[in-house]
C-alpha cells in the first residue's frame, strides 16, 4: 500500500482528535455500547464502576443507540464527546478509541477500522450485547455492578 493510501485509511495514527472530520470521529465508534452501560464514581477515590444496566436507548441486540441524533435531547445524562471535553473521556472503557487516542495508544487489533469487519468486536468479546439489561431500578444500581473483561 501506498504512504498516501495508508495515510487516509489509517487517519487516527496522523490526526488528532481534534483535526478528523465528523466522519472519522464516529467511525473510531466501535459500537461495544460499553459507553451506554450506566456508571457509578466512588465519591472517595473517582473509581469508575460499571453496571449491567443499559441506556434505555441502547438497542441491547446491536449494541446501536435507538435515537443516536435525539439522544441528548431524550437523556439528559447522555454526554456528547469531544475533543474540547476531555475530562468526559475518564468516563469511557480503557478499549475506547476516543480514550485511547487521547491518551496517545493505538486502537486494540479488534478493533473494526483495523479488521474490517464490524463483528470484530462481538468476536473479540468486547460488545455488551451479551451482558446489558435494560429496565433496570435506577436506585439499585449498585446491585448491577459487573467487572469488564480485560478489553485491549
Amino acid at each position: 500500500m501506498s504512504d498516501r493510501g495508508e495515510e487516509a485509511t489509517e487517519f487516527w495514527k496522523h490526526k488528532t482528535l481534534s483535526q478528523m472530520s465528523n466522519s472519522e470521529w464516529e467511525s473510531l465508534c466501535d459500537g461495544c455500547g460499553r459507553c451506554c452501560l450506566h456508571k457509578l464514581e466512588d465519591e472517595d477515590d473517582g473509581k469508575i464502576y460499571y453496571t449491567r444496566a443499559a441506556c434505555s436507548l441502547l438497542d441491547i441486540t446491536t449494541c446501536q443507540c435507538k435515537d443516536y441524533p435525539n439522544r441528548e435531547k431524550l437523556i439528559p445524562d447522555c454526554i456528547k464527546l469531544s475533543v474540547d471535553r476531555p475530562e468526559y473521556f475518564n468516563w469511557l472503557p480503557t478499549s475506547c478509541a476516543y480514550r485511547l487516542l487521547s491518551e496517545g495508544a493505538d486502537l486494540p487489533q479488534w478493533h473494526p477500522l483495523i479488521t474490517g469487519d464490524r463483528d470484530s468486536v462481538k468476536k473479540a468479546g468486547i460488545s455488551v450485547s451479551h451482558i446489558a439489561k435494560s429496565g433496570c431500578d435506577p436506585d439499585m444500581l449498585i446491585n448491577e455492578i459487573i467487572l469488564l473483561p480485560d478489553s485491549v
